[in-house]
């Protein structure tokens, strides 16, 4: 304010000076007489950051216009300038007159300029966030400025629990002229502030133990609150107290409330949280009355709100019902899915009578909608019409909200999109009736590269395979689309080979066309693979003992339309050929050659949001797989042949049920529910079961080759296939998992969840012995990590909880490594 009073004395004093050194110049301030003159321009002196024209602009001196000398116009200039807070000093002077015409010359001195700064007492993590907060680096040193660095840097350690923490300002100038300088900002965290405890006043309804439980990020300092901070936050604290009311609304208590609260210290790092809350009584629905609708009745209306008079009021449960309940059978859902698009329903509280509420449902239907256009935007790499044939919505189509959350859907269940940023835009047109469609979706990778070498058995072991999930044999021929392979048709190619030398050899390479035809989602699937394992010999040395699989799969699948369209009806043929020579412990027999020759026909129904991290929908499999029954039909004595003879052929039939559940639980937080039962039986008893197909139990699922088309199945906690005999398997199974799960990231490029565990599972030999509640019980934590091009990989600790009597020194606990989307097939 000093500063400003005398910038007003300088101006009139600099009136004078100036104007009697001006040369031909004979202007006089005259202080008892105003006179009046065009201001000719305004010139800007002592700006070094700050734009002159901003200045000039600010000062809001009228450059051709009439002022007056002295005025009011000159004092608000110098007043309007200061007022910016950019200047340590402003000044007025005249430049020159000359008659009735007056330039004018305004002169500034600007506040210093950061050149440099740095933290005091703090940590390089620390310093690095400020910075990113911050960008003070080459600007003014205002009195905003300051106070602003100030109060981020305390509010940036305020919310990290150092409640106390207070931050100061050390200016060095590095010139002479104090117009540049380094700034010190001194930080003074303090201890972190817990909070010792919570205490509450007024609560009947609930307990205090409930009520602090209700406050997911305000939690008192205990021994056992280990996964939860309870640092203060002012921001947090504000969320648990709407939290608390709305748990209040949701019984009934419309007028709950907290009337006081407060927070103090009651050491140098602990305080105490007080609140006074106010229930209120319970209020229940009263009459609820339905007015201006026309296509539906109010009875209709009533059915699908699931609210009555004498209900217990709840405002949440009341819009769910109305507008956005996440099972589709809400009000709005009913009109939308009709076409109407306009449809609006408010409900207004007409009268409240003791502990009851009525309202009338005020409806505004509008007319049915007709999709006009439907276009994607983002797939910078997959087609569009690959994108477009999954989409439910089509042009001429009355608009469906129920068929916008199944497009969604498809979407996400594609694999080539991030599922976290589908976004669809209806765009609207009242005055036609029409509404445009806009699907937004954001290219994530979708292939894969398995690339891994290891030691073991005196043997380097290499593994190289890769998974094109978006190919286009198509653009194959087409040098242009190599980027760096022909993509963008959906088809999936994958080839994969391992060998550790002469001992183990395996190839395989299998091809996907998801849309044959291009018109129906009807899928063709083949598949070639050839292994080789042996002693490790040379192949040229004759003790060299070895067996060979060499097999082939077509695949046909169709999208059924009833009883929905999650269906899907699978076939396959397989045809796998064994060759034997002195190849001893796994198969039947070790010399000699054996043919499966099989069919297997798959009833699914697929409804799960997404693939990596389901949060609702459910998986369910029920498949026969099958030889032809030779033994049936041959009438041989069983009984004379060999083992080479016996399996020429092999023959067995299979039987398997498979159910995966995703329930949302609150927010991300997801319960997995599965249960798989498998069956391997045989067309006679003369002959026997086959020793192929069986089940092997325990471990991590991924122990051993599958040499002869064995099924080895994860139960964690136990060892390796210890839950069956590794000689001859089991042909019943039954196993059941329960996992919750919790996000840690999902990020397309590297999705994290956590995971608590909880399953059981057994094998048997024969029906009479089979027991669905005779099981080994086991439970444990995991996390999952998603990497695109590796796939999904796990890691988990379990725990079992039985012994197993053929592995008695069997270790309590055990850590398993997994890669794949299932622990095994069930």
């Amino acid at each position: 304010m000093k500063k400003y009073i005398l910038s007003i004395f300088l101006f009139l004093g600099g009136i004078a000076l100036h104007s009697q050194t001006q040369v031909g110049s004979d202007f006089q301030v005259d202080y008892n007489n105003v006179r009046e003159y065009t201001l000719v321009n305004v010139y800007v002196h002592g700006c070094h950051i700050v734009d002159s024209n901003v200045v000039r602009l600010i000062s809001g001196l009228p450059i051709g216009d009439k002022i007056t000398i002295p005025g009011d116009k000159t004092g608000d200039a110098i007043s309007n300038v200061w007022k910016e807070g950019m200047f340590d000093d402003v000044q007025l002077q005249v430049f020159k007159v000359d008659g009735d015409y007056i330039w004018l010359d305004l002169v500034v001195t600007e506040k210093p300029m950061i050149m440099k700064y740095k933290f005091v007492n703090v940590k390089k993590s620390e310093d690095e966030d400020l910075r990113n907060e911050l960008h003070i680096g080459h600007t003014l040193l205002t009195d905003f400025r300051a106070q602003f660095i100030k109060n981020t840097v305390n509010e940036h350690f305020q919310a990290d629990g150092y409640r106390n923490c207070t931050t100061t300002l050390d200016t060095v100038y590095t010139d002479a002229t104090k117009q540049t300088l380094t700034l010190n900002i001194v930080v003074h965290k303090g201890k972190k502030v817990k909070i010792a405890d919570i205490f509450i006043d007024g609560n009947v309804k609930y307990s205090d133990g409930k009520i602090r439980r209700m406050m997911k990020d305000t939690k008192r300092k205990r021994i056992y609150q280990v996964f939860k901070s309870s640092k203060f936050i002012d921001e947090n604290y504000d969320k648990d107290k709407l939290a608390i009311i709305a748990k209040y609304h949701k019984k009934g208590y419309r007028d709950a409330r907290i009337t006081w609260d407060t927070t103090y210290n009651v050491s140098t790092n602990r305080m105490v949280v007080k609140m006074t809350i106010d229930e209120g009584g319970i209020y229940y629905f009263g009459n609820i009355t339905w007015n201006g609708n026309t296509k539906y009745s109010s009875d209709k209306l009533g059915q699908v709100l699931g609210i009555k008079a004498g209900d217990v009021y709840n405002e949440d449960a009341l819009e769910t019902r109305l507008y956005m309940n996440p099972q589709g059978n809400d009000v709005s859902s009913l009109y939308m899915d009709d076409g109407y698009l306009f449809f609006q329903v408010n409900p207004v509280e007409t009268n409240v009578h003791g502990d009851s509420i009525d309202y009338e449902m005020r409806i505004y239907e509008g007319k049915q909608a007709t999709i006009r256009k439907v276009y994607v935007t983002g797939n910078t790499k997959t087609n569009d019409r690959v994108v477009m044939r999954e989409i439910k919505t089509k042009p001429g189509q009355l608009f469906r909200r129920s068929d916008l959350i199944r497009s969604q859907r498809e979407l996400a269940s594609l694999g080539y999109f991030d599922p976290e940023r589908i976004q669809i835009n209806p765009k609207p047109d009242p005055y036609t009736g029409t509404v445009d469609i806009e699907y937004v979706v954001v290219e994530k990778p979708s292939d894969q590269v398995e690339l891994s070498g290891g030691w073991g058995a005196g043997r380097v072991v290499g593994t190289l395979g890769v998974s094109f999930n978006n190919f286009s044999t198509k653009n194959f021929w087409d040098a242009s689309q190599w980027r760096p392979l022909p993509s963008g048709d959906g088809q999936k190619l994958s080839i994969r080979a391992q060998s550790n030398g002469y001992w183990f050899q395996s190839y395989n390479a299998s091809f996907t066309e998801p849309w044959l035809g291009g018109k129906k989602p009807n899928s063709l699937s083949f598949t070639f693979y050839h292994s080789v394992q042996s002693n490790g010999l040379k192949f040229s040395d004759p003790n060299r003992t070895y067996v060979k699989i060499s097999g082939v799969s077509v695949g046909y699948g169709i999208r059924l339309k009833r009883p929905d369209d999650y269906f899907t009806l699978y076939f396959e043929g397989n045809y796998q050929y064994y060759d034997l020579h002195n190849f001893y412990s796994v198969f039947a027999f070790s010399d000699g050659y054996s043919n499966n020759i099989n069919g297997r026909v798959m009833l699914s129904r697929n409804s799960t949001d997404q693939i990596i991290y389901p949060r609702n929908g459910s998986n369910i499999k029920l498949s026969f797989e099958g030889t032809i029954p030779y033994s049936l039909m041959t009438g041989k004595d069983y009984s004379t042949l060999t083992q080479q003879q016996l399996y020429k052929y092999v023959e067995y039939f299979k039987w398997k049920f498979t159910s995966s559940w995703f329930t949302r639980i609150v927010g991300n937080l997801v319960l997995n529910t599965r249960i798989g039962f498998g069956y391997l039986g045989m067309y006679n008893s003369a002959r026997g079961l086959s020793p192929f197909e069986r089940f092997y139990l325990g471990g991590s699922g991924l122990t051993g080759f599958a040499l002869d088309g064995r099924e080895i199945i994860a139960l964690r906690g136990y060892n390796d296939q210890s839950l069956t005999s590794q000689k001859t398997g089991a042909p019943i199974i039954a196993k059941y998992t329960f996992e919750l799960r919790y996000p840690v990231s999902l990020n397309p490029s590297a999705t994290v969840f956590g995971l608590a565990f909880a399953e059981a599972g057994n094998t048997w030999s024969t029906f009479k012995g089979f027991n669905p509640f005779d099981v080994y019980r086991s439970a444990g934590v995991g996390v999952r990590v998603y990497l695109p091009m590796f796939g999904l990989l796990g890691l988990d600790w379990g725990y079992r909880f039985d012994n197993v009597p053929l592995e008695p020194n069997m270790q309590r606990s055990q850590v398993h490594f997994t890669i794949g989307m299932d622990l095994g097939e069930l």
